[in-house]
């Protein structure tokens, strides 16, 4: 069992240096293997029980012997070998379960990153386009605040013509008014013209009948 755990020890090892270190699509590759392998969860923890049973069982053999040497003074050949290869086991099964262990913590905790990334790049996504409506409101605002000036120009221009066209206007009622007023005069001067004109023809008619009296 030693070249065994020898190997997964390597492999785990291999693994665990994949997801620390990205090397081209290594890492992802290894991500979506992990995501299958926890999608078997029941087979990899029956796997797991039975190596930490295992390492117990190698623990317990090693307490073992050295009790046993230790009550004959020195362990025989056969025990140290029992005793070296059993402490082999269970230091490659430890080292094992640990490294099964981190790895499982680094997929767990790469993946919470990786959906972290994809959240903050989503918010700066939000926040980038809040900036770009931002930018956009206060262009519009600008330009708002710019016809706003031109309109206040221009209504304050018509409120100037307006004036100019009621006091012009005001002018022209008076200029009327005099006119009009002049007109009346002048007709009441003719009026009186009129009428000294006809007085003047009765006594020019009475001076002439006067005349034609004398002659006869």
């Amino acid at each position: 069992m030693i070249p065994l755990f020898f190997l997964v020890v390597c492999g785990e090892g291999f693994v665990a240096f994949l997801l620390m270190v990205k090397i081209g699509p290594l890492r992802e590759l290894v991500m979506k293997g992990l995501d299958q392998v926890k999608m078997r969860r029941g087979t990899v923890s029956t796997i797991a029980g039975t190596i930490f049973v295992i390492l117990l069982s190698d623990l317990f053999s090693i307490v073992k012997i050295q009790n046993k040497g230790s009550k004959h003074g020195a362990m025989t050949p056969m025990d140290q070998v029992i005793w070296r290869t059993n402490l082999l086991e269970a230091t490659l099964m430890g080292f094992s379960l640990f490294l099964g262990f981190l790895v499982d913590r680094m997929h767990h905790y790469m993946r919470k990153l990786t959906k972290l990334r994809s959240s903050t790049g989503v918010s700066t996504r939000e926040v980038e386009r809040l900036e770009r409506e931002k930018l956009q409101l206060k262009e519009k605002e600008e330009r708002a605040a710019e016809e706003a000036k031109q309109l206040r120009q221009e209504i304050s221009s018509l409120i100037d013509d307006l004036k100019k066209v009621k006091m012009e206007t005001a002018e022209k009622d008076e200029r009327l008014d005099t006119a009009e007023a002049h007109v009346v005069a002048l007709q009441k001067q003719a009026a009186d013209l009129l009428l000294e004109y006809d007085r003047l023809l009765e006594d020019n008619q009475i001076l002439q009948n006067q005349a034609l009296g004398y002659h006869s």
